[in-house]
């Protein structure tokens, strides 16, 4: 008797828990992204301790970034949130006279009701320095969305247009002057002409500089014209959004800021696949000149150039399969992604799902998944961990892309893995950094392969034995 594969997405949801890395870690990219910030997270010793050790910091590197520790004191209510906030904030403008200093509140600060968002406001006064408020507890939110509770805060902080007049004025039109000096009248109406005329767009997620820069190129070559970035590289410099303007994501975790910048600042959200792999890269500028009338030009010829640089790995994960146990939320893309490769995907374990906000993602995913003639994956919202083991034991995936925690245990098995928070710290948006999603997936499974010629294998299976 054969049973019929399921025609559509199966979703499903378990323990109601988050099994993944403390959200507070997202300090550890964006106090590098925004250089003119500085973190201050309010905690327990616990949360220090995991920010020293998980982060890696060197111990003479200067991070901008610290910890506000809470002892008994504070937790009985005893002594004056204010004006201890108040001093350490102060130490911290003598000592690096930031742009803008960000609380982020962690599962202590919720436990014991701090009011952070009605200390912020006054303190900010006092000191004449930002203090923005991003809530980045492991009660609420799962391991990538720390990132997403800071950029829905900024996005309230993000400027509305002036109009620019007087003085002012001269000194724009003197900066462009300078910039278009040397240029031949033709060349300043040509790059002005590059883009087609079409309504702003912001662009929202923290990535590299590189990475941005790659972005920023591909929309231009189809006349797209990116005008800003959240986050920018400085506070100051956040970019300028008003009602109307259209606002694009290039993670999946990042709905609470897209929700944000449709609700408070009144944008229009692009509802498109993400930049991940050369599929979605696609698929999102496809998305964005069907937004603004564009035909696209030359993406056929450029993804599949890319799948030809691809091949070498590509044949090495072809045919076999991988289990996502769920941890950063970029689960769903990268799925689609392996999928597009080649490999099958029984289940993909996710923390938290916004079916709205990656509905463009899902689609993608069906399609993707009719295209290459395999079974539609099973899809699991925050995952009971002892249950996805035993269903991992009989499905015996070639590889589970799974978080610290269970890698070791599944290494013990016999069963490769590969763990999802390197995907977070790697460049994997856009066209060209499909190769290093494709050297992290392939690392395990070249290791064992080496293992196997050098007859290593059978030994490592006899201690697992034992």
């Amino acid at each position: 008797m054969t049973v019929a594969e399921p025609q559509a997405l199966n979703f499903d949801c378990e323990t109601g828990n988050y099994h993944t890395f403390c959200p507070i870690s997202c300090v550890a990219w964006l106090y590098q992204k925004i250089e003119d910030s500085f973190f201050l997270v309010i905690g327990t010793k616990t949360c220090g301790y995991f920010l020293q050790n998980a982060m890696g910091v060197m111990i003479f590197a200067e991070p901008r970034y610290a910890m506000a520790e809470l002892e008994e004191g504070d937790i009985s209510a005893q002594l004056n949130d204010y004006e201890e906030l108040k001093r350490l904030c102060l130490q911290i403008k003598r000592d690096r006279n930031p742009s803008v200093i960000v609380w982020i509140g962690t599962c202590t600060t919720e436990i014991i009701k701090m009011d952070l968002e009605g200390l912020a406001p006054r303190l900010e006064s006092e000191i004449g320095i930002p203090v923005v408020v991003a809530r980045a507890n492991g009660l609420d939110y799962a391991f990538t969305q720390g990132e997403d509770t800071v950029l829905a805060a900024m996005a309230n902080r993000c400027p509305k247009e002036a109009p620019v007049v007087g003085k002012e004025k001269e000194e724009r039109n003197g900066i462009q002057k300078l910039l278009n000096f040397g240029k031949k009248k033709e060349e300043v109406v040509e790059s002005d002409s590059e883009y087609v005329d079409h309504p702003p767009l912001v662009l929202f997620g923290s990535l590299p500089d590189p990475v941005v820069t790659q972005l920023t190129l591909e929309l231009k070559k189809q006349g797209i014209k990116v005008t800003g970035w959240l986050p920018e590289k400085r506070f100051t410099e956040l970019p300028v959004i008003e009602e109307g303007y259209y606002v694009a994501g290039v993670n999946p975790f990042l709905s609470r800021t897209a929700t944000t910048l449709m609700r408070r600042r009144k944008c229009k959200l692009i509802g498109a696949p993400f930049p991940i792999g050369p599929d979605g890269t696609r698929a999102w500028i496809e998305k964005m000149c069907s937004v603004f009338g564009i035909t696209p030009q030359g993406l056929d010829e450029r993804e599949a150039k890319i799948w030809e640089n691809l091949e070498e790995y590509v044949k090495l994960i072809r045919g076999k399969s991988v289990f996502f146990m769920g941890d950063n939320l970029l689960e769903i893309s990268l799925a689609r992604f392996l999928i597009r490769c080649g490999m099958t995907v029984p289940e993909i374990g996710i923390p938290y799902m916004d079916k709205r906000y990656q509905a463009a993602e899902l689609q993608l995913l069906e399609k993707t998944c009719h295209e290459m003639d395999v079974p539609l994956p099973r899809i699991v919202e925050k995952p009971d961990n002892y249950n996805q083991i035993q269903r991992i034991n009989e499905l015996n995936p070639d590889l589970v892309i799974t978080g610290m925690a269970h890698a070791n245990p599944l290494e013990a098995r016999g069963i490769n893995t590969k763990w999802s928070v390197e995907f977070t710290f790697a460049q994997i948006h856009g066209f060209t950094n499909a190769r290093d999603i494709l050297e992290l997936v392939t690392r395990p499974l070249r290791r064992n392969n080496s293992l196997k010629d050098l007859g290593w294998d059978k030994l490592v299976k006899e201690e697992a034995k034992v």
